[in-house]
């Protein structure tokens, strides 16, 4: 495989329009001839070539990439033209032909040839340039207005999900709720949640936490704690609890905002076989399910110190800043609790009464049966990198440093001698877990590993690395190194591991004052006997979420 980020758009859409043919005949245990053959015909290939794409389907775990087009080679039947001219095909596509003037493929070609003639390239042929126009996305296609142009239908709420993993929806929504500082306890505003829900058993299928704005990365984050077992993250953040639901979505359900359409989650997609599903605009009753599971969610939250309510209306004089105490790490494991403990376990109205967690079991029993499973990812450690964000940094001496601070490897010592390297390397790196990047080795596709250069730096989160240099930099103004940058995040621990004790302390005193000033015995209502001993307080029934560290 090759980084997604490093294949051409041309060779992209080749590979998925193989891969919408070629898969389908890879899942079957034997492609009849009369398949191979029209396959063949529609894609233009022999049919000697198409079984071989079958058999890297199948060793490449349907994977797009196994099926891309290999470069030209200026041999016969492959592309002879100029990387400077299909780059201008390109461009002047963008500009001349996907606008609402609709101009034929003739207009175009003509311009084509123009813009290659002042700029001295070589002149594509009438049928290169008409090939590369029948590969242009129907979504492009949009752009120029054509009424034929239609999406892949979506499969909503009318058209539910035949089994576990069938279809997931996704979507965000900001919390209901004001969050504090680790460190100061000091009101930091409202966070982001995405959310993805498995269509068919109403389960939440994961989800991802962040104080930013809804991105890309966001998205990729919440699908790999989709597909990823949630037992080793449930331990991590302290949560004891049994959340089965896990595996790789055959298609996901999202809106048309920006994020849905970057081109890291659709190559991630594509690379892994999910199909996506844009919702048709104005239409936001497709998103139903994801709303509603948003709504019930929001709901429980209301009853959370600090909320801010639906509205202004609903929340009236209630100061949410005031009595907001939850950490954005609090919140994290109080919905993961509320989600595996509660959420799972209810009673589903749109289930006739099931619980979703039952439903979700009873449909892996039913695949089972059928001898099926819900796939998993094929390396975990591949899905998780595909949907990472991208960073270039050229490789030092010392290693690489991204944002003050520096990697190495003794793997990459043979890359600081060879200085071959004229360019600057590709590196994703994940937001929750700065101890580490993952950085592409273009010789052989594969990705090293390459921890901190000092290895007794504690495992930070990006959000809290942003946190340290603002308040390093309010501090001296002046320039940031490594050093200072960890000494900053210790001390904002220490300082956070102090207010959390200090909050428990002042809990406990207000509690003892309490108690102090309660009356030994009330009058119990009418009908009831009077218990000795029994407190004013005994008798109010609790509220829910009163104490949030018993969550």
């Amino acid at each position: 495989m090759t980084d997604l980020a490093l294949i051409g758009e041309e060779a992209w859409r080749e590979a998925q329009r193989r891969a919408d043919v070629v898969r389908p005949l890879a899942e079957r245990a034997r492609c009849p001839r009369v398949a191979v053959r029209a396959a063949a015909a529609e894609l233009g290939l022999s049919e000697r070539h198409l079984y071989t794409l079958i058999r890297r389907c199948r060793e490449g775990h349907a994977e797009v990439t196994a099926l891309l087009p290999a470069g030209p080679s200026g041999g016969r039947g492959k592309s002879r033209l100029p990387a400077a001219s299909e780059a201008l095909i390109h461009r002047v596509v963008d500009e001349a032909y996907l606008t609402t003037q609709r101009p034929t493929a003739a207009a175009l070609i003509r311009d084509v040839h123009h813009r290659c003639r002042q700029a001295r390239l070589q002149l594509p042929s009438g049928r290169t340039i008409r090939r590369r126009l029948e590969q242009i996305p129907i979504k492009e296609r949009r752009r120029r207005g054509e009424e034929g142009a239609k999406e892949v239908p979506v499969h909503g709420p009318s058209t539910p999900a035949s089994y576990p993993f069938d279809f997931i929806q996704m979507d965000h929504t900001k919390v209901d709720l004001i969050l504090v500082d680790p460190v100061d306890r000091q009101p930091i505003g409202r966070p982001w949640v995405t959310l993805a829900v498995d269509v068919h058993s109403r389960c939440i299928a994961g989800f991802h936490l962040t104080l930013e704005p809804p991105s890309a990365t966001s998205v990729g984050l919440c699908l790999t704690n989709v597909a990823a077992e949630k037992a080793p993250w449930l331990e991590r953040i302290g949560v004891t609890a049994s959340w089965p639901v896990a595996g790789k979505p055959a298609r996901i359900g999202v809106d048309n905002a920006k994020e849905f359409h970057s081109a890291a989650f659709e190559r991630g997609c594509g690379q892994h076989g999910i199909a996506i599903a844009w919702r048709p605009p104005g239409r936001p009753q497709v998103g139903g399910i994801i709303e509603r599971v948003i709504g019930t969610l929001m709901e429980l939250v209301h009853a959370l110190p600090g909320t801010t309510f639906s509205n202004p209306t609903e929340r009236g004089s209630y100061d949410s800043d005031r009595t907001a105490c939850l950490t954005l790490e609090e919140l994290e494991r109080w919905l993961a609790v509320a989600i595996a403990k509660y959420y799972h376990s209810r009673p589903h109205e749109g289930l006739g009464g099931e619980q979703p967690l039952h439903r979700y079991e009873a449909g892996l029993r039913a695949l089972a049966a059928e001898g099926r499973s819900v796939p998993a990812p094929r390396q975990a450690r591949l899905f998780l990198i595909d949907f990472l964000p991208v960073v270039r940094r050229w490789l030092r001496r010392d290693g690489i440093t991204i944002d003050h601070i520096t990697y190495f490897s003794h793997a990459l010592r043979s890359w600081i001698v060879a200085r071959d390297r004229p360019a600057p390397l590709l590196i994703r790196r994940d937001p929750r877990d700065l101890s580490r990047v993952f950085v592409l080795d273009a010789k052989d596709d594969s990705y090293l590993e390459v921890p901190y250069r000092t290895l007794q730096r504690p495992t930070i989160t990006l959000w809290e690395h942003r946190l340290a240099l603002r308040r390093l930099r309010a501090r001296r103004r002046g320039e940031v190194d490594e050093a200072a940058l960890f000494a900053a995040i210790e001390e904002m621990r220490a300082i956070e591991h102090e207010a959390r004790g200090l909050t428990r302390s002042t809990r406990r005193e207000r509690a003892r004052r309490r108690s102090v000033a309660r009356p030994a015995t009330v009058e119990p209502p009418a009908g009831r006997p009077r218990v000795a001993g029994r407190t004013a307080e005994a008798d109010v029934p609790p509220r829910a979420f009163d104490d949030i560290e018993r969550w």
